[in-house]
């Protein structure tokens, strides 16, 4: 004869997870921290369920550019000269708009995204 236990094993193993899961837990986050790196661990659920989620990372922003500087005086002051007709020409205005958020304003069209006339 076939007999049927429904939840009585899931239930009673639920406590024993849940306690499993925080020793493995607080193991993992007594780690030691390795220079250079960032780690982050999340995690989210219910007393039925539950997700973590770790995030390795290195540090720093990924989205800094080293710009070079200019290698000679006649670059430098050819850049200088090209910033100088741009201002001739754009001439940017910051006025605050009636929400007092300061907005940039120029004289000529294409100004606010950086296009030359070169």
């Amino acid at each position: 004869m076939l007999t049927s236990r429904p939840a009585e094993a899931s239930l009673a193993s639920r406590p024993a997870v849940q306690v499993g899961t925080a020793i493995v837990l607080s193991v993992v986050t007594l780690t030691a921290a390795y220079a250079g790196n960032v780690a982050n661990q999340s995690c989210v659920g219910t007393s039925s369920s539950f997700n973590c989620v770790d995030h390795w990372a290195t540090s720093g922003d990924p989205y800094v550019r080293i710009v070079p500087d200019a290698v000679s005086e006649g670059e430098k002051a050819q850049m200088m000269e090209r910033d100088h007709r741009w201002l001739a020409r754009c001439r940017p205005l910051v006025q605050r708009d009636s929400y007092g958020v300061a907005r940039y304003y120029y004289a000529s069209p294409g100004c606010e995204f950086g296009i030359r006339s070169d």
